[in-house]
């Protein structure tokens, strides 16, 4: 373990500056990679280190043949709480294209997820808002307390969201939906999150941490290459037509049945239902 309680990482996909940044830590336990936004006294606040680092530790992740899922997760009881104020008074005052680089950088990290070959799952307890809540719809899969305070509330203060939600939250809610929590800036709980579409899952508090680890497992357990090859058809798929995604899945499934691993699959299918 290093200096940040974070596991120290052999492989050159993953240099010591990514895991070793206090800004975010990083842990490969049982074939899970764990990213921990770590500014617990500021509520995990995005600066441009943070965001950086963020961007970082899942690229080095991705590279990392022995991952099968990313976890990202806040410290201190909270996942994250949007722009650091301060960060963002500072730039202002160092002109726009300084200010620009808090947005650009957060949205780069942000979209290197869609890009990793492996899911990456946000796990959301306490405080997901603004920046936070725009990190949630970046994520493959996201994972709540029932209890999570979660808004996008940009509006509240007289601001636009920087970190995506404008283009993000339409494609993933639709029009209607996206606007009402735009323009009403109204929080909602983990609960509310999963009725409407925004997460898989939500956990009662006292089991939280427990089910997102109970949940983490199963992926790790999974065939890393049946894991890659679903989230890269289903990425490519909305950016294409149903007739074409089509395509591309029949292509996929048949080649992998042709091969070693479809052999392995259907072994494995076969003893299941003799037993």
């Amino acid at each position: 373990m290093n200096a940040y309680g974070a596991a120290e990482v052999d492989d050159p996909g993953v240099n010591d500056s990514e895991v070793n940044d206090a800004e975010v830590l990083v842990e490969v336990r049982e074939h899970i990679g764990w990213i921990t936004l770590n500014r617990p006294d500021r509520m995990n606040a995005v600066n441009v280190a943070l965001a950086r680092a963020l961007g970082a530790a899942l690229t080095g992740l991705g590279q990392r043949t022995d991952v099968h899922a990313v976890i990202i997760r806040g410290s201190g009881g909270n996942f994250c709480a949007g722009g650091d104020f301060d960060e963002v008074q500072r730039l202002r005052a160092d002109g726009p294209d300084a200010l620009r680089t808090l947005f650009t950088t957060f949205k780069d990290a942000c979209d290197v997820i869609a890009g990793l070959p492996v899911p990456v799952v946000a796990a959301v307890d306490g405080v997901a808002m603004a920046g936070g809540f725009e990190l949630m719809q970046a994520a493959d899969i996201v994972l709540v307390c029932e209890q999570a305070r979660i808004a996008d509330n940009h509006v509240n203060f007289g601001m636009i969201p920087g970190g995506g939600s404008t283009a993000r939250l339409p494609r993933i809610l639709g029009r209607q939906q996206a606007l009402g929590l735009l323009l009403s800036g109204d929080k909602f709980s983990g609960i509310d999150a999963v009725r409407i579409g925004l997460a898989y899952r939500a956990f009662a508090p006292e089991v939280f941490h427990d089910s997102v680890q109970a949940f983490a497992a199963r992926l790790a357990g999974r065939d890393r290459s049946a894991l890659t090859a679903i989230k890269e058809l289903v990425v490519a798929g909305l950016d294409t037509d149903l007739a074409t995604a089509n395509r591309h899945e029949t292509d996929a499934v048949v080649a992998r049945l042709s091969g070693s691993a479809g052999q392995a699959g259907v072994s494995a299918f076969k003893n299941r239902e003799t037993t």
